[in-house]
């Protein structure tokens, strides 16, 4: 923790949006040994709480930068749940790998928000961290052929790269091909609801 203080819960609208038709997914994709989830850029929390409130069997694991910590415990705090653990910091690029023993690597809307040369770094860090059956889950909006799935999602890319150029949806193949070189293999790809998609890898 950096000590800062938080007033009110930080609280983002896309996360009650979308957590339902995550969990049932997480639900029917989890497999009987997967019992630690490492979450990566947990952000304000509320996955993380939403997910160990359904899924008792299941220990989540957060982690974010240090600047997101304080609102993700408010979160946690008031929740109470046992299977929901503290924040780990976790800076692409910066820091080390959390300290973290998972089974699977859950992570939502982030590889669009993060530069390139950090998603590179992402595929790394994972390649280098992840064992044999490992898995890695990402949600969120892709391209495909470098076409967007729907004019939404294209006004969405450009709503991010005018707050910052380096930000933006990747291309699924583009993903896909960084996994392979890291190890991974395209386990499923799963349509989801608002344009998004749920990509899952395995560690060979």
């Amino acid at each position: 923790m950096n000590g800062q203080k938080l007033d009110i819960k930080p609280v983002a609208p896309a996360c009650e949006r979308n957590q339902a038709v995550i969990l049932e997914q997480l639900k029917q994709q989890l497999r009987a040994e997967d019992r630690l989830i490492l979450e990566i850029g947990s952000g304000t929390g509320q996955h993380a709480v939403y997910f160990g409130e359904h899924l008792k069997h299941i220990t989540w694991q957060t982690s974010d930068v240090q600047s997101n910590h304080p609102g993700i415990q408010m979160w946690l705090d008031e929740a109470e749940l046992s299977n929901v653990l503290s924040p780990l910091g976790y800076e692409i690029g910066q820091t080390e790998w959390p300290n973290c023993q998972a089974d699977v690597i859950f992570s939502a809307n982030v590889l669009h928000i993060i530069s390139m040369e950090m998603v590179k770094q992402f595929m790394r860090d994972l390649g280098e961290n992840l064992r044999p059956g490992n898995r890695v889950m990402f949600y969120g909006p892709f391209k495909y052929r470098d076409e967007y799935t729907s004019e939404s999602n294209a006004d969405f890319d450009l709503w991010l790269k005018d707050k910052d150029p380096k930000r933006g949806i990747r291309d699924f193949e583009h993903i896909e091909q960084m996994m392979q070189q890291q190890g991974f293999t395209l386990v499923q790809d799963i349509a989801m609801p608002a344009n998004n998609q749920l990509l899952i890898f395995e560690k060979l």
